[in-house]
């Protein structure tokens, strides 16, 4: 049986409707960021990075969505969650994981996270004060650029999918209208249609 750790309003949705995609049968754990749960000595003998996700299976834990999504993907290929057959087209979706996590994330924590890269308090408000720029920029790009289609691969769906609507949900928050973005817009109200979103999103609420 897997085992996945995650907590409500981060990062881990991604991974979460990948497995409800997926139809594995998994157990889940919910984390209390703001208590630190994930900074406990239980949880960090799972994830000693004492982040979100993370998911235990019979072989040892996995962390970070990108891997936790391409190994659900791979698992189960029936489910067609990833171009499997195709080592250029999984390699383009693993691209746009990986600008995922590298810059839209990283813009999105500037927000909150900004004493990761500086303890000077003004740096920090002005990290702030750039998140609504820099993430329209992100979401520009990915309107114009990388969106193939119905789905970010084009016709298939993909994990690529819940992780693009993972960062969708976070805009209003970082001062950004989604609907200056026709595509992505439609990609965002397409996904909260799909069962399994929304059995993510229940299980997120409690």
């Amino acid at each position: 049986m897997l085992t996945f750790y995650f907590a409500p309003g981060s990062c881990a949705l991604a991974s979460l409707i990948a497995l409800g995609e997926s139809g594995l049968a998994y157990e889940h754990r919910r984390l209390n960021l703001a208590n630190g749960d994930q900074r406990q000595p239980d949880y960090l003998a799972i994830n000693p990075k004492g982040r979100v996700p993370a998911l235990v299976t019979d072989r040892g834990v996995l962390t970070e969505n990108i891997a936790i999504m391409a190994y659900i993907a791979q698992i189960v290929p029936a489910a067609k969650l990833a171009p499997l057959d195709d080592p250029f087209e999984f390699a383009q979706m693993q691209s746009f994981n990986s600008y995922i996590v590298s810059t839209v994330h990283v813009n999105h924590s500037h927000k909150g996270r900004g004493y990761r890269w500086t303890d000077d308090a003004a740096a920090i408000e002005t990290m702030k004060a750039k998140v609504p720029q820099t993430m329209t920029e992100s979401f520009a790009l990915i309107e114009d650029k990388m969106l193939k289609g119905p789905w970010v691969m084009g016709e298939q769906y993909t994990v690529a999918d819940g992780y693009l609507f993972t960062m969708e949900k976070w805009l209003p928050g970082d001062g950004v209208d989604i609907k200056q973005f026709p595509k992505v817009s439609a990609h965002y109200e397409r996904m909260l249609e799909r069962p399994t979103v929304q059995k993510a999103l229940a299980v997120e609420q409690g």
